[in-house]
């Protein structure tokens, strides 16, 4: 990225002749992502512009909202994720992984630490559109997911159409896995909402159907809070992993994981930490107008 492109983003000052806000328009395996710098100059969309930046003809047309904001903490910045519906999201791995590239595009370096409403994340360059990001810790404790009652999050008695046996984890933002024999054969966009709906989960879930194909590989699809079928989902891919592992379906703790937009790496580490390695692509910079 050249350096006018750079400071389109980190210089964001309002554009009095086209009377825009500058921003960023990225994607990690085709999740879509709008992002705005607000560390000098403040950026609090209401819930409507956040829903004509995500429309893909009355705006950029993107999945989520992403907000680049100084960290109060020792992290180089904060990214706030708004997703579609207006509601902030706790994490996204896809975004992540675009965040850190830009970041570390900015201050030329190959290492960063990231804030979230999830905790920091350390995410380094491994190739010139490739990261990785050490996404925290999971979690299966009700309380922490959160859940309206306590239940064993390994084997909860959930049965909803052909899915069964799920797993409930929490990686910053709540989880169901369910693993099956055919992913094809499942119509998540019929499934994924009654479950979100459930009363199990007072802040909703994001419901993810998962096949073995090998020790090595594992496909994806997952239905996000807020968004819907997505191409892809960092945090999904993570957590699919670690359920596959703790229910015994591969003994491996580095996974290939297969999603309709590609592919990511993901590594399981100790004290139920995990590691998520994915491609970014910056496409295009602009200049956001919020006038109707």
């Amino acid at each position: 990225m050249n350096e006018e492109k750079m400071n389109l983003l980190w210089h964001p000052k309002s554009d009095q002749k086209n009377k825009g806000r500058s921003f960023i328009k990225m994607h990690g395996l085709e999740n879509h992502f709008a992002i705005f710098d607000a560390r000098q100059e403040p950026f609090v969309p209401e819930k409507n512009e956040i829903m004509r930046i995500c429309d893909s003809k009355l705006g950029i047309g993107v999945d989520q909202v992403i907000i680049i904001e100084n960290s109060s903490s020792h992290a180089d910045a904060f990214m706030r994720i708004i997703n579609v519906d207006g509601f902030e999201a706790e994490a996204c791995g896809n975004a992540t992984r675009c965040i850190a590239w830009l970041l570390m595009k900015e201050f030329n370096r190959k290492k960063i630490k990231i804030e979230t409403l999830a905790g920091i994340l350390k995410c380094y360059l491994l190739d010139d559109d490739w990261v990785k990001c050490e996404m925290g810790r999971i979690t299966v404790k009700p309380e922490n997911i959160p859940l309206s009652m306590n239940i064993n999050t390994l084997q909860p008695e959930i049965e909803i159409g052909p899915l069964k046996d799920g797993v409930i984890t929490n990686i910053g933002n709540p989880h169901i896995t369910f693993f099956v024999d055919q992913i094809d054969a499942i119509d998540i966009e019929k499934w994924a909402p009654v479950i979100q709906e459930d009363k199990l989960f007072p802040k909703q879930v994001n419901v993810g159907i998962a096949e073995i194909l090998d020790s090595e590989n594992i496909r994806l699809k997952v239905f996000e809070r807020g968004a819907g079928l997505t191409a892809a989902c960092g945090t999904g891919a993570c957590v699919a992993v670690y359920a596959a592992y703790k229910k015994g379906l591969t003994s491996n703790k580095k996974i290939n994981v297969l999603m309709s937009a590609g592919k990511m790496i993901i590594e399981l580490q100790a004290e139920q930490k995990v590691s998520m390695s994915g491609p970014v692509k910056y496409l295009y910079s602009g200049l956001w107008d919020n006038t109707e």
